[in-house]
């Protein structure tokens, strides 16, 4: 994944390249219009050990993990349990007679301890991560120097009466953790929020630490890379005023919070030991919670990016604030099926989905009465907020789903807003328009309105509003929020 990343910014358009060998040694404030953060790094290897680096900065990122030095130069305070659980993480290629060894699971040791198991990529390597006990803050140094014998032996006294014979260890580390929370995701003390931009965030372990028993952990911090990114970018790209940043800390807090609370609930059950839960219990918690792991239980509050959910009814399968739940369509121009949420690239552009009224897309209908307006209105946020030059969709990409089959649909007798020119060739693109799959009807299966309405979808996929399709002044209303007005 690293390499991905890296290569991917070597031939990115600024031709980005990582530095590596630095450690972080300080940070101020400055009265800097332009640069207002200055850094202070400091060389760990090399025939330049120990030189200083003085980097200044608009804004900067802390993801420097449980012990942040970013978080600690800001003066936020971790919260929580003062104890920490040890755990030995090991990728290994192994004999045993354990016979789930393909499947991941997560055993209990009627002696105590407990292993989580997750197979690996290419039949035969997996990973554990075995339970080494709680540990004082005290005592925490001491327990990163247990072996990989010692891990090994620990996950085999767990397995018992099953045996495992390691062959070969691709990697392991010994860690610890505890549930602790952050009291902020920047530099902003409460009383002076709204009075200061945030310059400097945290993000991931920064921010929260828990157990490794559910695979939260690294996806509710790339939940908060992409929170905290995509407002960044607006904002250095001069699209948003900087009061959008504030919605970071304000959105991940809370999650974070819930992220705890689950872990704690979870950690308590798989501490059981056998005959004191009932097996069936665990896994259908297990199951019940899922969606929380992947983002679909985060329900983000009303905001300058979340709408007052008082539409929710005209699509109640669109929940304002959680994530787009995807649904098979139809794509009218080469009838194709395929998922709509799967047509919403992490790109950084807004999703404007227009589902259609029953009378579209003839003309006199609600949904070409507001597209009409889309295109040509100056309150449009299409016009309103498109950068001079740039291709129309470049900031709201607007898309439609009708309520047709899609043989019954000629796609050039849409509204052109959604057959826009792009490119230097001004080229139309006649990829945005969807029918209802007869399989599963999206208007059904989202309980969307046959009246129709707007689904507006953040830039990190979640529902920003529903609004109805003559609820034009209102959907202009929510962009002027966050979107600054273009430029001549």
């Amino acid at each position: 994944m690293l390499d991905h990343f890296a290569e991917h910014m070597a031939h990115s358009p600024s031709r980005m390249a990582p530095d590596y060998g630095y450690e972080f040694r300080s940070l101020e404030r400055t009265d800097d219009a332009e640069h207002p953060v200055t850094v202070t790094l400091v060389r760990t290897a090399g025939e330049r050990a120990g030189e200083e680096r003085v980097v200044r900065a608009r804004y900067v990122l802390g993801a420097d993990g449980a012990r942040s030095r970013v978080r600690e130069s800001i003066g936020c305070t971790m919260r929580g349990d003062s104890a920490f659980h040890a755990w030995g993480v090991m990728d290994v290629l192994a004999v045993t007679d354990f016979p789930d060894i393909r499947l991941k699971c997560a055993i209990q040791s009627g002696s105590g301890g407990t292993i989580l198991l997750i197979p690996r990529e290419g039949g035969h390597l997996f990973r554990m991560y075995v339970d080494l006990g709680e540990v004082t803050p005290e005592d925490h140094h001491a327990i990163r120097s247990t072996t990989i014998e010692q891990i090994v032996a620990r996950a085999n006294a767990i397995l018992h009466p099953y045996s495992l014979d390691v062959k070969d260890v691709a990697w392991h580390s010994v860690y610890e953790v505890a549930h602790r929370l952050t009291d902020r995701f920047d530099d902003v003390l409460p009383e002076e929020r709204g009075t200061r931009t945030p310059r400097v965030f945290i993000a991931g372990d920064a921010c929260h630490t828990h157990s490794a028993k559910a695979g939260q952990g690294m996806n509710v911090s790339m939940q908060d890379g992409f929170n905290l990114a995509w407002k960044l970018g607006y904002v250095l790209t001069g699209r948003s005023p900087e009061s959008l940043l504030d919605t970071y800390s304000a959105e991940r807090q809370v999650v974070a919070q819930a992220l705890i609370d689950f872990d704690k609930e979870w950690s308590g059950l798989m501490a059981r030991k056998p005959g004191e839960l009932d097996p069936g219990f665990l896994a259908d918690f297990y199951v019940r919670t899922t969606e929380f792991l992947f983002g679909f239980m985060t329900r983000y509050a009303p905001s300058m990016v979340v709408a007052e959910p008082v539409h929710q009814a005209l699509a109640a399968g669109f929940p304002v604030g959680k994530r787009f739940r995807s649904v098979p369509v139809v794509r009218v121009a080469d009838a194709n099926p395929l998922h709509l949420g799967h047509q919403h690239r992490a790109d950084g552009r807004w999703r404007v989905y227009a589902f259609a009224d029953a009378d579209a897309p003839d003309d006199g209908s609600a949904l070409v009465r507001w597209a009409r307006w889309m295109a040509e209105d100056a309150d449009s946020p299409v016009l309103a907020h498109t950068p001079a030059g740039a291709d129309r969709d470049s900031v709201l990409d607007v898309k439609l789903v009708l309520q047709r089959r899609h043989a019954d649909v000629e796609v050039t007798a849409v509204p052109e807003l959604f057959l826009p020119r792009t490119g230097p060739f001004g080229l139309v693109d006649y990829e945005k328009v969807f029918a209802a799959d007869p399989a599963e009807d999206v208007f059904d299966a989202r309980e969307v309105d046959r009246r129709g309405c707007v689904v507006v979808v953040r830039p990190d996929q979640y529902v920003a509003g529903v609004f109805p399709l003559d609820g034009t002044a209102e959907l202009a209303a929510f962009f002027r929020q966050h979107l600054l007005v273009r430029t001549p």
